[in-house]
């Protein structure tokens, strides 16, 4: 299922910089700001990959490992800044807390929380100086809420809730927006990933993983389409979202409702 373009907004002359812009959300994101118009930036792990994908779009795809603290200190380069700043990039490990590798807890949260902070931080001065900016976070129902086995995940989107708020608070009186969107699962290598890895946390089959773990108290029981999250992103992005600011947007088929 591929959902229809509900917002049509023009976004010629601005520049955007996705991350983790390869594949799923962040892919869909980013055609979906080349569509209105926006000149991309693709940052993501596989440099060959992020020029691939964003060449047909007219954008520049650029390759950084975000979990290398040596790499993140370069993120304040102008090839970072930009006018729409959409903060994707992260991965997933489930294990249970005590068990938890620390090396990898870091490096989750270097990729969620202070990558974001970084690349916000560069590109504010920009996004002051006109007058308008977008920061658009793609965070998760792990956001609001918190699963057992995913302790670098959850604490890593809590962060990055907090840090989009006061960002919101600080850019509005100069023309900036900052808000989290918030999916449950959505059909991503992300979740493919995670469903062999609940598999075997679980010792369950993999076909049994969606019915019973991922979409338990979901109200509508299917994955989400990156596509879907693309539209909510790109109306954040937009002059009748200019007043949504600080906020945290659930698309989750209804799971943080109970």
């Amino acid at each position: 299922m591929t959902a229809a373009p509900l917002v049509n907004l023009d976004l010629s002359g601005r520049t955007a910089l996705v991350t983790g812009g390869v594949s799923g959300i962040g892919l869909a994101c980013a055609q979906r700001l080349a569509q209105a118009g926006a000149k991309v930036t693709i940052l993501d792990l596989d440099e060959a990959a992020a020029q691939a994908v964003a060449e047909p779009l007219g954008g520049t795809g650029i390759g950084a490992d975000l979990t290398k603290p040596e790499v993140l200190a370069g993120l304040d380069d102008d090839r970072y800044r930009a006018d729409i700043v959409l903060n994707n990039a992260g991965f997933q490990r489930v294990a249970p807390v005590h068990e938890f590798d620390p090396d990898v807890f870091v490096a989750i949260q270097r990729i969620m929380v202070e990558a974001p902070f970084r690349l916000i931080r560069a590109s504010l001065p920009r996004m002051y100086a006109q007058g308008w900016g977008r920061v658009v976070n793609i965070s998760s129902a792990h956001g609001l809420i918190a699963s057992p086995f995913k302790v670098a995940y959850v604490a890593g989107k809590h962060g990055l809730e907090g840090l989009s708020k006061v960002v919101a608070l600080e850019g509005g009186p100069n023309g900036v927006t900052s808000n989290c969107i918030n999916p449950g699962y959505v059909r991503t290598p992300l979740v493919e990933k995670q469903i062999a890895d609940q598999a075997a946390t679980h010792g369950i089959g993999e076909d049994e993983v969606v019915e019973k773990i991922m979409l338990v108290r979901p109200a509508i029981k299917r994955l989400l389409e990156p596509a879907e999250v693309a539209e909510l992103a790109i109306y954040l992005c937009s002059d009748a979202a200019q007043s949504i600011t600080g906020t945290s947007h659930s698309i989750d088929g209804g799971w943080t409702a109970s």
